[in-house]
C-alpha cells in the first residue's frame, strides 16, 4: 500500500490540530497536493516521518503500519469505523501490544516519606539527636495474586556536623495468596505483640488465614537483637543477636472487641564474640491482648510473660528478675495524610519485665533496661498541618525496675509523604 493512498484516506479522518507544523517533511514541499493533509496529521501526532525529516510517500506500507495510523487517529477521536473494520485483525494485535505497554507503565508504583526528628534525652547519659530519614517504596504487580515491594532508606545524622549518613536497601519481599492463605516472604516489616516485643524487620516468611477468626505463624531470622545487657557497667554495648525466631497466634474480632493470644520464640542468642548470651540464649514470650474500640477511641491491654533465665547483680548479690509485663494504651483519633487538621492523642503505661522486649517500638528506647525490665509512661500527639505533612510530639519517662535508673526523652518529628 502506497502512502499516497493513505493520504487520500486521511482526508476523510476528520482529525484536527490546533496548529499545522510548518513544512514538517523536507520531501513534501508546500506546493504538494497533499501538503495540508500531511501537515494536519503530523501536527496531531497521527503520522511520523523518518529520522532524516522525510516522509517517503512513494514507499510501500504494510498493513500493520497502516493499522498504527488508524489507531492513532482513533485515539484523537476521529470517526474511522470503516478503516477500523478493514484493519480489525491488525488493530487487535496492536491493541494487545498497547495494552501490555500501558499495563507495564502502571505496574510499578513509587511512594515515599521524608522525616526530620529531634530528640532530647535525659538520664544517666544525656544526649541530643537530630536526624533526616528518607524512605522510597517500590511496589510492583507480579500477577493477579502476587506483588513485590522494595524499600530504599537513607539516614543522615545532622546533630554532630560530622556528615554521618547511611543508605541501604532495607526491604525486599513478596505478598500473595496460596489458596485462602496470605503469604509474605523476604525481608519485611515485622511486629510482635503490637510492636512492644519486636518492631523492626525480619528475614523469613509469615502466613495468616481467616477474617474474624484469624490464625497466623512465622519463621525466620530477626534483623535486630536485644540490646545493652551491660549498660550499667558502662562497657561497650553487649547486644544479643538471635539466630532465628518463630511463633504463632490466634485472634478473634467481635464488633468493638478484638482478642489475640500468641507465643513467640527467639533462639540461639549470642554476643558479638560468638559466646552464648547468658540468661538470654533462648527467650519464649507468651502474650494475651484485648482491645476495645468505639468511634475514634480505643483502649488496649496486653499481658506478657517471658521465660528468660536472667539474673541481675545488685550490691554483689545475683537475684532473679521479674519476667512479667503489662502495657495499657489509650488512644483517640489520629492524624491522616489526606485530611488537613486531623489529629490524635495517645497515652501508654508500661511495666515490662526482662525478656518481654527485644526491639521495642518506643522512640524512648528502653534497650538499656533489657536485663532488668522497665516501667513508665508516654504521652504523644500528632497533627496534619498540611496535606501529606504531619507533625508529632511525644514524651517518654522510663526507669529500670532494679536500678531505678531513669531515661526521659522528648521526641519531635515532621514527616512529608509523597
Amino acid at each position: 500500500m502506497k502512502k499516497s493512498l493513505v493520504l487520500a484516506m486521511a482526508m476523510a479522518l476528520g482529525v484536527t490540530a490546533s496548529a499545522y507544523a510548518a513544512n514538517p517533511f523536507s520531501d513534501v514541499p508546500a506546493g504538494h497536493w497533499a501538503y495540508d493533509s500531511i501537515s494536519k496529521l503530523a501536527a496531531a501526532g497521527v503520522i511520523e516521518g523518518y529520522g532524516d525529516d522525510t516522509f517517503r510517500g512513494d514507499r510501500l506500507m504494510t498493513r500493520y503500519e497502516m493499522a498504527q495510523i488508524v489507531a492513532k487517529a482513533m485515539a484523537k477521536g476521529a470517526n474511522v469505523d470503516k478503516l477500523a473494520a478493514e484493519f480489525a485483525d491488525e488493530l487487535d494485535k496492536l491493541n494487545v501490544r498497547v495494552a501490555a505497554l500501558e499495563k507495564k507503565s502502571d505496574n510499578v508504583k513509587i511512594t515515599g516519606q521524608f522525616r526530620y526528628h529531634y530528640a532530647s534525652i535525659r538520664g544517666a547519659q544525656k544526649d541530643h539527636q537530630q536526624e533526616l530519614r528518607s524512605r522510597i517504596w517500590f511496589t510492583g504487580k507480579v500477577n493477579d495474586s502476587w506483588t513485590y515491594t522494595g524499600m530504599l532508606q537513607n539516614v543522615q545524622t545532622i546533630g554532630d556536623n560530622a556528615g554521618n549518613e547511611q543508605t541501604n536497601f532495607q526491604r525486599a519481599y513478596v505478598d500473595g495468596r496460596i489458596g485462602g492463605v496470605k503469604v509474605r516472604a523476604g525481608r519485611h516489616d515485622f511486629q510482635l505483640v503490637d510492636a512492644n516485643l519486636y518492631d523492626t524487620r525480619m528475614d523469613g516468611i509469615k502466613i495468616s488465614y481467616g477474617d474474624k477468626f484469624k490464625v497466623g505463624a512465622y519463621y525466620g531470622k530477626p534483623t535486630n537483637g536485644a540490646g545493652d545487657l551491660n549498660y550499667r557497667a558502662r562497657v561497650p554495648k553487649e547486644e544479643v543477636k538471635y539466630d532465628n525466631f518463630w511463633g504463632a497466634n490466634i485472634g478473634y474480632e467481635a464488633g468493638k472487641w478484638a482478642f489475640n493470644v500468641a507465643y513467640d520464640k527467639f533462639q540461639d542468642g549470642k554476643y558479638a564474640d560468638g559466646t552464648d548470651a547468658v540468661g538470654f540464649k533462648n527467650d519464649g514470650v507468651f502474650s494475651v491482648q484485648a482491645k476495645y474500640s468505639v468511634g475514634k477511641f480505643a483502649l488496649d491491654a496486653i499481658y506478657m510473660k517471658s521465660d528468660v533465665d536472667a539474673k541481675f547483680v545488685k550490691d554483689g548479690v545475683a537475684k532473679d528478675v521479674n519476667t512479667h509485663g503489662v502495657i495499657v494504651t489509650a488512644a483517640y483519633g489520629g492524624a491522616e495524610n489526606a485530611k488537613v487538621g486531623s489529629w490524635g492523642l495517645v497515652g501508654k503505661y508500661y511495666n515490662q519485665g526482662a525478656g518481654t522486649f527485644i526491639a521495642h517500638t518506643s522512640d524512648g528506647d528502653p534497650s538499656q533496661f533489657v536485663n532488668e525490665g522497665f516501667c513508665g509512661y508516654s504521652i504523644g500527639a500528632n497533627y496534619t498541618v498540611a496535606k501529606n505533612i504531619i507533625a508529632g510530639l511525644a514524651y517518654y519517662d522510663f526507669k529500670g525496675r532494679e536500678t531505678k535508673d531513669k531515661r526521659r526523652t522528648l521526641w519531635t518529628e515532621l514527616s512529608f509523604a509523597f
